[in-house]
Protein backbone atom coordinates (compact mmCIF):
# COMPACT_ATOMS: atom_id res chain seq x y z
CA UNK A 1 0.00 0.00 0.00
CA UNK A 2 1.63 3.43 -1.47
CA UNK A 3 1.18 6.60 1.58
CA UNK A 4 -0.57 8.68 -1.34
CA UNK A 5 -3.56 5.86 -1.07
CA UNK A 6 -3.79 5.84 2.52
CA UNK A 7 -7.63 7.52 3.58
CA UNK A 8 -6.98 9.20 6.54
CA UNK A 9 -9.71 11.34 6.89
CA UNK A 10 -12.99 10.17 6.25
CA UNK A 11 -15.69 13.18 6.04
CA UNK A 12 -19.35 11.49 6.79
CA UNK A 13 -22.43 13.33 6.16
CA UNK A 14 -25.52 12.63 8.67
CA UNK A 15 -29.33 13.01 7.40
CA UNK A 16 -29.84 10.08 5.08
CA UNK A 17 -26.04 8.73 5.40
CA UNK A 18 -24.97 7.90 9.50
CA UNK A 19 -28.42 8.78 10.82
CA UNK A 20 -31.98 7.68 9.56
CA UNK A 21 -34.78 9.87 9.91
CA UNK A 22 -37.40 9.05 8.24
CA UNK A 23 -38.14 11.94 5.73
CA UNK A 24 -38.46 14.11 8.62
CA UNK A 25 -36.38 16.94 6.60
CA UNK A 26 -39.14 17.22 4.19
CA UNK A 27 -41.89 17.26 7.27
CA UNK A 28 -39.59 19.80 9.03
CA UNK A 29 -39.84 22.03 5.34
CA UNK A 30 -43.62 21.52 5.06
CA UNK A 31 -43.86 23.13 9.15
CA UNK A 32 -41.95 26.00 8.42
CA UNK A 33 -43.29 26.89 5.16
CA UNK A 34 -47.04 26.96 6.89
CA UNK A 35 -45.05 28.74 9.76
CA UNK A 36 -45.01 31.54 7.46
CA UNK A 37 -48.12 31.03 5.16
CA UNK A 38 -46.16 29.85 2.41
CA UNK A 39 -47.89 26.52 0.28
CA UNK A 40 -45.01 23.60 0.92
CA UNK A 41 -46.65 21.88 -2.48
CA UNK A 42 -44.81 24.39 -4.42
CA UNK A 43 -41.35 23.86 -2.51
CA UNK A 44 -41.42 20.29 -1.89
CA UNK A 45 -39.18 19.49 -5.31
CA UNK A 46 -36.50 22.12 -5.02
CA UNK A 47 -36.21 20.99 -1.30
CA UNK A 48 -35.65 17.00 -2.51
CA UNK A 49 -33.39 18.21 -5.33
CA UNK A 50 -30.83 20.22 -3.08
CA UNK A 51 -31.17 17.71 -0.03
CA UNK A 52 -27.77 18.16 1.74
CA UNK A 53 -27.37 21.96 0.63
CA UNK A 54 -27.29 24.44 3.44
CA UNK A 55 -30.57 25.00 4.81
CA UNK A 56 -30.70 28.69 4.40
CA UNK A 57 -29.19 28.67 0.90
CA UNK A 58 -32.71 26.34 0.11
CA UNK A 59 -34.49 29.00 1.65
CA UNK A 60 -32.83 32.18 0.25
CA UNK A 61 -34.16 30.63 -3.37
CA UNK A 62 -37.58 29.32 -2.19
CA UNK A 63 -38.08 32.87 -0.87
CA UNK A 64 -36.64 35.09 -3.94
CA UNK A 65 -33.99 36.11 -2.39
CA UNK A 66 -35.65 38.20 0.96
CA UNK A 67 -32.95 37.42 3.25
CA UNK A 68 -35.49 38.44 6.22
CA UNK A 69 -37.60 35.52 5.37
CA UNK A 70 -35.68 33.41 4.57
CA UNK A 71 -33.76 33.47 8.27
CA UNK A 72 -36.98 33.55 9.76
CA UNK A 73 -38.28 30.03 7.46
CA UNK A 74 -34.60 29.26 8.42
CA UNK A 75 -35.42 29.30 12.32
CA UNK A 76 -38.96 27.78 11.97
CA UNK A 77 -37.51 24.58 10.04
CA UNK A 78 -35.20 24.32 12.78
CA UNK A 79 -37.06 24.51 15.71
CA UNK A 80 -39.41 21.67 13.57
CA UNK A 81 -36.69 19.39 13.31
CA UNK A 82 -35.49 19.45 16.54
CA UNK A 83 -39.30 18.71 17.92
CA UNK A 84 -39.52 15.59 15.67
CA UNK A 85 -35.65 14.82 16.97
CA UNK A 86 -36.68 15.39 20.47
CA UNK A 87 -39.63 12.90 19.94
CA UNK A 88 -37.60 10.07 19.38
CA UNK A 89 -38.21 10.32 15.51
CA UNK A 90 -34.24 9.53 14.42
CA UNK A 91 -32.39 6.91 14.86
CA UNK A 92 -28.68 5.61 13.44
CA UNK A 93 -28.63 4.22 10.40
CA UNK A 94 -28.10 -0.15 10.64
CA UNK A 95 -24.45 -0.56 10.69
CA UNK A 96 -23.17 3.62 10.90
CA UNK A 97 -21.91 3.55 14.67
CA UNK A 98 -20.45 0.77 13.95
CA UNK A 99 -19.00 1.83 10.74
CA UNK A 100 -17.33 4.89 12.49
CA UNK A 101 -15.47 2.90 15.33
CA UNK A 102 -14.22 0.43 12.69
CA UNK A 103 -12.49 3.30 10.56
CA UNK A 104 -11.04 4.80 13.73
CA UNK A 105 -9.97 1.37 15.16
CA UNK A 106 -8.14 1.02 11.15
CA UNK A 107 -6.52 4.63 12.15
CA UNK A 108 -8.53 7.17 10.29
CA UNK A 109 -9.99 10.53 11.37
CA UNK A 110 -13.63 10.45 10.87
CA UNK A 111 -15.72 13.98 10.75
CA UNK A 112 -19.50 14.46 10.46
CA UNK A 113 -20.74 17.15 8.49
CA UNK A 114 -24.50 18.50 7.77
CA UNK A 115 -26.69 20.89 6.88
CA UNK A 116 -28.38 21.82 9.47
CA UNK A 117 -27.39 24.56 11.79
CA UNK A 118 -25.05 23.63 14.62
CA UNK A 119 -28.18 23.89 17.10
CA UNK A 120 -29.95 20.55 14.92
CA UNK A 121 -27.00 19.12 14.79
CA UNK A 122 -26.29 19.13 18.20
CA UNK A 123 -29.46 18.15 19.29
CA UNK A 124 -28.81 15.31 16.64
CA UNK A 125 -25.78 13.82 18.79
CA UNK A 126 -27.40 14.51 21.56
CA UNK A 127 -30.63 12.30 20.99
CA UNK A 128 -28.06 9.64 19.64
CA UNK A 129 -25.50 9.61 22.27
CA UNK A 130 -22.68 10.30 19.49
CA UNK A 131 -21.15 13.43 21.77
CA UNK A 132 -17.96 11.30 21.50
CA UNK A 133 -18.66 9.44 18.94
CA UNK A 134 -16.37 11.39 16.42
CA UNK A 135 -13.62 13.67 17.38
CA UNK A 136 -14.94 16.42 14.92
CA UNK A 137 -18.45 17.67 13.60
CA UNK A 138 -19.24 20.51 11.35
CA UNK A 139 -21.64 22.52 10.00
CA UNK A 140 -21.82 24.82 7.28
CA UNK A 141 -21.23 28.36 9.53
CA UNK A 142 -18.05 26.12 10.94
CA UNK A 143 -16.73 26.89 7.79
CA UNK A 144 -17.33 30.31 6.39
CA UNK A 145 -20.89 29.60 5.61
CA UNK A 146 -20.97 28.17 2.67
CA UNK A 147 -22.53 24.69 2.90
CA UNK A 148 -22.62 21.67 0.42
CA UNK A 149 -22.38 21.64 -2.91
CA UNK A 150 -19.08 23.99 -2.12
CA UNK A 151 -16.20 21.66 -0.58
CA UNK A 152 -15.75 24.15 2.47
CA UNK A 153 -16.91 21.55 4.98
CA UNK A 154 -14.60 18.51 3.41
CA UNK A 155 -11.53 21.53 3.52
CA UNK A 156 -12.44 22.59 7.12
CA UNK A 157 -12.50 18.87 8.31
CA UNK A 158 -8.75 18.59 6.77
CA UNK A 159 -7.45 22.05 8.03
CA UNK A 160 -8.79 21.76 11.50
CA UNK A 161 -7.59 17.97 12.03
CA UNK A 162 -4.39 17.73 9.76
CA UNK A 163 -4.75 13.90 9.64
CA UNK A 164 -3.58 14.23 5.93
CA UNK A 165 -1.18 16.32 3.56
CA UNK A 166 -3.09 15.42 0.55
CA UNK A 167 -6.70 15.82 -0.43
CA UNK A 168 -6.65 12.86 -2.35
CA UNK A 169 -5.98 11.06 0.72
CA UNK A 170 -9.34 12.11 1.79
CA UNK A 171 -12.54 9.75 1.84
CA UNK A 172 -16.12 11.21 1.55
CA UNK A 173 -19.13 9.47 2.08
CA UNK A 174 -23.13 11.10 1.83
CA UNK A 175 -26.44 10.51 0.06
CA UNK A 176 -27.20 13.30 -1.98
CA UNK A 177 -26.14 14.65 -5.46
CA UNK A 178 -24.42 17.54 -3.06
CA UNK A 179 -22.68 15.44 -1.32
CA UNK A 180 -21.03 14.10 -4.41
CA UNK A 181 -20.26 17.30 -5.34
CA UNK A 182 -18.83 18.55 -2.42
CA UNK A 183 -16.93 15.24 -2.69
CA UNK A 184 -15.55 16.26 -6.23
CA UNK A 185 -14.59 19.51 -5.63
CA UNK A 186 -12.64 18.76 -2.78
CA UNK A 187 -10.47 16.48 -4.15
CA UNK A 188 -11.18 13.65 -2.29
CA UNK A 189 -10.04 10.38 -3.91
CA UNK A 190 -12.98 8.52 -2.24
CA UNK A 191 -16.29 9.85 -3.15
CA UNK A 192 -19.11 7.25 -2.70
CA UNK A 193 -22.32 7.78 -2.75
CA UNK A 194 -24.89 5.51 -0.01
CA UNK A 195 -28.30 4.66 -1.21
CA UNK A 196 -29.78 4.62 2.50
CA UNK A 197 -30.84 8.58 1.96
CA UNK A 198 -32.28 11.00 -0.49
CA UNK A 199 -30.98 10.00 -3.80
CA UNK A 200 -30.57 6.87 -6.27
CA UNK A 201 -27.63 5.29 -7.67
CA UNK A 202 -27.80 7.30 -11.16
CA UNK A 203 -28.28 10.83 -9.66
CA UNK A 204 -25.12 10.07 -7.13
CA UNK A 205 -22.71 8.53 -10.33
CA UNK A 206 -24.09 11.70 -12.28
CA UNK A 207 -22.96 14.00 -10.00
CA UNK A 208 -19.54 12.51 -9.36
CA UNK A 209 -19.54 9.16 -7.18
CA UNK A 210 -16.58 6.93 -7.02
CA UNK A 211 -18.61 4.27 -6.02
CA UNK A 212 -21.88 3.55 -4.80
CA UNK A 213 -22.68 1.43 -2.12
CA UNK A 214 -25.79 0.08 -0.17
CA UNK A 215 -25.27 1.53 3.54
CA UNK A 216 -22.03 3.45 4.67
CA UNK A 217 -21.70 0.20 7.11
CA UNK A 218 -19.28 -1.06 3.65
CA UNK A 219 -17.26 1.73 3.76
CA UNK A 220 -14.92 0.05 6.08
CA UNK A 221 -13.93 -2.37 3.61
CA UNK A 222 -14.48 -0.31 0.62
CA UNK A 223 -11.42 2.06 1.79
CA UNK A 224 -9.23 -1.51 2.80
CA UNK A 225 -9.86 -2.26 -0.40
CA UNK A 226 -9.10 0.63 -2.57
CA UNK A 227 -5.60 1.01 -0.47
CA UNK A 228 -4.65 -2.31 -1.63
Amino acid sequence: MSASRTMNLVVLDMAGTTVADGGLVEQAFTAAAERLGEDPATMIDHVRATMGESKITVFRHLLGGDETRAQQANVAFEEAYGELVAQGRIAPVPGAAEAVAALREQGRTVVLTTGFARVTQDAILDALGWRELVALTLCPADAGGRGRPCPDMVLAALLRTGAVDDVRRIAVAGDTSYDMLSGVRSGAGIVAGVLTGAHDEAALTEHGATHVLASVAQLPALIEEYEA
